[in-house]
């Protein structure tokens, strides 16, 4: 009994087959990239914020893969990290939105530029 239990675990955790590392990583890099070209050309804040959020993503997803490969546990914390990170500045973000559009009805980055504190 003990050694079909045992025997019924020793595949676990199933290797990575089908799709390989380079699979999960091309998607995050090009989830990164998306992110970063989107956060680079647009103005408009809550564009800018979402890619920040795609960026952190495409982020976890890299840091999964890699613990998967290695069989270990490390990017699952770290992505933990990653979504406590990700919350935070999504809450800082909706407040600085709800100020910039209540002091200038606007939602562009320019606007951030013109106002004095």
């Amino acid at each position: 009994m003990l050694a079909s239990w045992m025997l019924a675990q020793s595949d676990y955790p199933i290797p990575m087959t089908n799709l390989t590392l380079g699979h999960y990583l091309f998607v995050a890099a090009a989830m990164f990239a998306i992110g970063l070209i989107g956060f680079l050309t647009r103005r408009n804040l809550i564009i800018m914020f979402l890619c920040t959020e795609l960026m952190f993503q495409a982020a976890g997803i890299a840091l999964v893969a890699f613990s998967r490969y290695h069989l270990n546990h490390t990017g699952e914390t770290f992505v933990i990290f990653v979504l406590t990170v990700a919350a935070a500045e999504a809450a800082m973000a909706l407040a600085l939105v709800v100020l910039l559009f209540r002091r200038r009805e606007s939602l562009s980055a320019e606007e951030w530029g013109q106002m004095k504190g």
